[in-house]
């Protein structure tokens, strides 16, 4: 083996397979099919790490045992090409992203050749290609079309040196993972996919597919599905608006002593001018801002500011209570709000020893001095008026009955499972194609119009107010409305990184 000369011969062996089109899907479709995929990657301008090939050459012989079992393979490799890394380097280095992303690819390709792995390079995408991500937006386009698609004003992960909104996965420690700025969280208006329209169907496909158990258990977990009741508090202030939480334990509505509203929640701003300390609540709604995502609250200290002067009222009791924010209350978990039930959660329970809370047992058998709570299979419902002497698992029945025909409340199911958020405000991305008119309102870019292609900018950071780079384009941004013919403006948010890929 000391005269294998393995450059020489790996050179003359994979110029041929490529000459020969050897890896290429054939068109004979009489041929049984099957289809090879593997995760296209980022093209870094490091350059292909040990986790690339780890996985493709497991693929590999995949694909290479079943073209010698006669079957016609399609094995393609592409480029997830877009999103922020590139756009960086761009900003630090003065290249285009265009010119970054061709070389990276060049690179990959090369290094991938090499290797010998048999990809069908006849096959191979580019995200960042106006040809192919004219599909991106097509298929955006349809998910507006189906309502499935939308824009809402949302809390995101904001990093303050980036100005661009992240993902929970992208913020380690309350910092961006990229630069390492800080990560505050921050209204914005955002494109949204509806995902939690098919959140049941993904429940019950689940059935359907031959994952591991763990990973099956993951997915539920993720989902989270909850059934229960939601349930209106009116506040009594001016204008008397309603804060809607959702509960799964509907029995425990007497025993509610006050309210919790997430520091981002939509009402907090209508409800500051009523407060009596609102320096104090903006103060605790700044400092809250900087909590990491995904912090573990069993062993974080509570925290709260009341709401003075802004009380709501118990509607099954007519109690008044008061209402708090709090960071242990998260806005993207049901309603962004939720009742307190002191005497039978222990979070409630801390949360109500700390601030001099009332605390009132409604499920008989526990300790709640101690916050020692009674199981919902056991006891039964005290100091609850028609729900006294049930089990808790007949009161949520029966409440729910009562919270309905009072119309005060409804059945409701609720997930963990949240909207996408789908818009970045930066430039190396898809095009959101949407056009905003004042007379018509957002209006979809014709599909003969696509794909609607990035503008050739010569500066890539983020404007001042947070907004893409896109945006100080006016010749780009300023448009005619494809319904009306009037003034418009495009969107300037592009799509994420993941929209070309995941498709």
């Amino acid at each position: 083996m000391a005269d294998y000369d393995f450059k020489k011969i790996e050179e003359k062996w994979q110029r041929i397979w490529e000459e020969r089109g050897v890896f290429a899907a054939s068109g004979n479709f009489s041929l049984p099919k099957y289809y090879v995929l593997v995760e296209f990657p980022y093209p870094s301008g490091e350059g292909l790490h040990i986790g690339h090939p780890r996985s493709y050459v497991a693929l590999d012989i995949v694909a290479r045992k079943r073209r010698m079992e006669g079957y016609n393979v399609l094995y393609p490799m592409g480029w997830d090409a877009f999103g922020l890394p590139t756009e960086n380097y761009a900003i630090r280095t003065g290249q285009h992203p265009r010119s970054i992303t061709e070389r990276n690819i060049a690179n990959f390709r090369r290094v991938m050749k090499r290797l010998g792995l048999s990809f069908d390079w006849s096959r191979e995408i580019d995200t960042t290609d106006p040809q192919y991500y004219k599909w991106t937006q097509w298929i955006f386009l349809k998910l507006w079309e189906h309502n499935l698609a939308y824009k809402a004003e949302v809390p995101v992960n904001w990093c303050e040196s980036c100005k661009v909104g992240l993902a929970n996965e992208e913020v380690v420690g309350g910092r961006c993972e990229r630069c390492g700025g800080t990560v505050v969280l921050r209204n914005k208006q955002q494109w949204m996919l509806r995902i939690t329209a098919y959140a049941d169907r993904l429940l019950r496909d689940l059935e359907t597919v031959d994952y591991l158990p763990k990973i099956k258990t993951q997915q539920i977990n993720w989902i989270g599905r909850s059934e229960g009741a939601e349930v209106d508090f009116p506040v009594l202030v001016p204008a008397n608006p309603d804060i809607k939480v959702f509960t799964t334990r509907p029995d425990t509505l007497y025993g509610v002593t006050y309210l919790v509203i997430s520091p981002e929640h939509e009402l907090v701003g209508g409800l500051l001018p009523f407060c009596e300390n609102q320096n104090e609540v903006r103060d605790y709604i700044e400092r809250t801002a900087q909590t990491p995502p995904g912090y573990d609250e069993s062993t974080r200290e509570v925290s709260g500011v009341q709401l003075e002067g802004v009380d709501a009222r118990n509607p099954v009791n007519g109690r008044v209570i008061s209402v708090w924010i709090s960071d242990y209350v998260l806005s993207s978990y049901g309603t962004g709000a939720i009742m307190a039930v002191p005497g039978h959660d222990e979070r409630d329970w801390r949360f109500a020893k700390k601030y001099g809370l009332p605390i009132i047992e409604v499920v008989s058998g526990g300790n709640i001095e101690e916050a020692a709570f009674t199981d919902i299979d056991r006891g039964v419902m005290v100091n609850s008026g028609p729900l006294d002497g049930l089990k808790p698992h007949e009161a949520i029945d029966k409440i729910i009955s009562i919270i309905q025909n009072e119309r005060f409340g409804r059945a409701a199911i609720q997930y963990k499972l949240r909207d996408w958020v789908f818009s970045r405000q930066r430039f190396w991305g898809e095009p959101i194609p949407m056009v905003h008119c004042e007379s018509c309102g957002w209006v979809p870019v014709p599909e003969s119009e696509l794909p609607l292609k990035l503008p050739e900018i010569e500066h890539y950071q983020p404007t001042a107010t947070g907004e893409s780079p896109l945006a100080a384009i006016d010749d780009w941004v300023n448009t005619d409305c494809p319904v009306c013919h009037g003034p418009g403006r495009r969107e300037t948010d592009t799509m994420p990184q993941w929209a070309g890929s995941s498709w």
